[in-house]
């Protein structure tokens, strides 16, 4: 089975701010999934907006919508709304992309580990970050060490919030979660 990736906003910007989503298409050709919740966001960034679209476009990715009635429409507004005792209201994307994600047992792209990994490990959910898909990258070949340190310095110097000072440094970093 070929796994189908539910990126939430933090991640996928963090590709489209930098002009790297060319790396996203090669490695998820046509299984990257933006809720629409998530697409709704980045409209409010005209140049992230353009990228995605013409990804759309290419038939790289999909927005997904969350149907009302749903399993993942209760699991959505659980976690935005009415959050279940002991856990936090996260945002929107983030919600709708663990919603998804746990509906079709997809990956969930998201950075953010302090709102979303009590609802991670509560659904059982597959997880990467931004790190995690550099590194597949640079084991596939599509960039090298040099570039992956290249795109962690700028998303640095836009700062960007990770958790080393380098990319060299992130893959000699033992993967705790």
């Amino acid at each position: 089975m070929t796994d189908i990736y539910f990126f939430d906003t933090d991640c996928i910007s963090a590709f489209l701010c930098f002009l790297n989503e060319s790396i996203l298409a090669k490695l998820y050709p046509g299984r990257i999934v933006l809720p629409t919740q998530v697409y709704d966001e980045i409209k409010r960034v005209p140049p992230l907006l353009q990228r995605i679209d013409a990804m759309k476009n290419a038939g790289q990715l999909i927005v997904q919508s969350i149907e009302v009635g749903t399993d993942e429409y209760r699991d959505y507004c659980a976690m935005t709304v009415a959050s279940p005792k002991g856990t936090k209201i996260i945002g929107k994307g983030e919600a709708a992309a663990i919603a998804l994600t746990k509906k079709n047992a997809g990956v969930l792209a998201s950075n953010n580990f302090r709102d979303i990994m009590v609802y991670v490990k509560g659904y059982g959910l597959k997880h990467i970050t931004t790190g995690d898909i550099l590194i597949e990258a640079l084991r596939k070949g599509i960039i090298t060490e040099a570039e992956g340190n290249a795109i962690w310095t700028n998303m640095l110097a836009k700062r960007r919030m990770l958790p080393t000072a380098t990319f060299t440094d992130y893959l000699s970093k033992p993967k705790s979660e």
